[in-house]
């Protein structure tokens, strides 16, 4: 068993024929990803990949069943793209970075309203480990499983995940949420589903400097999580007062530094590396 995705989950993607849609419907396709559809604008007609190009996701599933979309496209157009996915009651990845926060906002309450699944933005998805990957995740540095990953930073992911897999430890189902001040899917509601897969026996949780959401998930984990948690912030040597990497690293205050997660997350008795390199050691 897995969290979000398996091997028999049904994909659509948005925005196929662009550079990025291509490159990355290649290399989803290879890793075994079941995309039964591609959609952009005027291309109908067309496949990418041996892959049939529609119009519009109606149009798709008017010939096939789909579980999600994920949608390459740039961020003037996203708005549409995302509300064409959920109103054909489609969970969707949004890739996209550099979304105007109000239309993030707009986008994450309609999915919530509807209770269908919204990862992102600016994220690089997730991978069930030889099953399915919908994103950019390198396959390669996945392993099939029992650890599970939910992380702010796509890089880390990647990193973290290369390093278990060097190490002989696999991964149940990895989650890049998105570095985004306002996200979809997040920490605390990839840790309830984590909790409850039987696959799943210990869970990593990759933070960054910037907003609260570690703080709560600390303390989330403290109250209601029973399976072991090893927690890495990044941002620890960040000059103070200097915003750094993600829109989402923002710090108000005492709010959101280095120093309050960690407090937070040893307040919660949670397991906490230095340096990723230590992750592997302090899942034993």
């Amino acid at each position: 068993m897995s969290i979000l995705i398996n091997k028999n989950t049904k994909v659509i993607v948005q925005g196929i024929t662009g550079n990025q849609g291509n490159f990355h419907t290649k290399l989803m396709k290879q890793y075994g990803t079941n995309i039964v559809a591609g959609v952009t604008p005027g291309k109908a007609g067309q496949k990418v990949e041996g892959i049939p190009v529609y119009n519009t996701i109606k149009d798709a599933l008017k010939n096939h069943k789909a579980d999600y979309s994920i949608a390459f496209v740039p961020a003037k157009l996203i708005k549409d793209a995302a509300f064409e996915a959920l109103k054909n009651n489609l969970n969707l990845i949004l890739i996209t970075e550099g979304i105007p926060v109000h239309d993030t906002i707009e986008i994450v309450n309609a999915f919530k309203k509807k209770k269908k699944i919204l990862i992102g933005p600016n994220c690089p998805g997730l991978i069930t480990p030889e099953e399915s990957k919908i994103g950019i995740i390198p396959g390669y540095a996945c392993k099939k499983g029992n650890i599970g990953i939910v992380s702010r930073s796509g890089t880390l992911t990647y990193e973290i995940a290369n390093r278990l897999t060097k190490n002989n430890i696999g991964q149940s189902t990895i989650i890049g949420i998105g570095g985004d001040p306002v996200v979809g899917l997040d920490m605390i509601e990839a840790l309830k589903l984590f909790e409850k897969d039987k696959q799943t026996k210990k869970i990593i949780l990759v933070g960054e400097i910037g907003g609260d959401i570690e703080e709560r998930a600390a303390e989330y984990i403290k109250k209601n999580i029973k399976k072991p948690v090893i927690a890495f912030i990044a941002g620890k040597t960040a000059p103070k007062g200097k915003r750094m990497g993600h829109a989402g690293a923002i710090i108000e205050g005492e709010t959101g530094t280095f120093e309050a997660k960690i407090k937070a997350l040893k307040k919660a008795n949670i397991k906490i590396a230095e340096t990723p390199s230590e992750i592997p050691n302090l899942l034993f």
